[in-house]
């Protein structure tokens, strides 16, 4: 088996202990022993992998996206994890993430305005910003994945 292959069923493996067995189980529609076969590393089951919505699935019951970032670690991408998960339910769909989106606009400019006041962007008044863009990028988020979810 290649190392990516190897290194994808040990993450594999470390979501689905993260879950647990049997709520994976449950989560999937799969039996422990086909979620064994995903992350063994017999030969037989070199070429056996986790299917994607079966991923998903775990991945929003799971502490960490596990495979997710194994994946991105492979590719040479980084990812930052957002705790917060608000588009994992609970939302008010795109009305309210219009609203979130302005909101968060108008505290990135007063952030900005604040920061600029004197000419000079300081080292800690960048990082603020930076985190205040990070912020309404992840609202942008939320608001393309309630609108393709509306689209169908």
């Amino acid at each position: 088996m290649s190392k990516a292959g190897s290194y994808l069923k040990k993450h594999t493996e470390a979501l689905v202990k993260d879950v647990g067995i049997e709520p994976a189980c449950e989560l999937t529609g799969k039996s422990k022993a086909t979620l064994g076969r995903y992350y063994s590393d017999h030969e037989e089951h070199g070429d056996r992998f986790m299917p994607v919505d079966a991923v998903a699935a775990l991945e929003a019951a799971a502490s960490y996206p596990h495979v997710t970032a194994a994946l991105a670690e492979l590719n040479g991408i980084s990812l930052e994890f957002d705790e917060r998960r608000s588009n994992t339910g609970g939302s008010g769909g795109v009305n309210s993430d219009v609203i979130a989106l302005s909101q968060r606009f108008a505290m990135l400019m007063a952030e900005y305005h604040q920061s600029i006041e004197d000419g000079v962007i300081t080292v800690n008044e960048a990082k603020r910003l930076l985190k205040e863009t990070t912020t309404l990028q992840q609202v942008l988020i939320d608001m393309k994945l309630h609108l393709e979810e509306e689209t169908g």
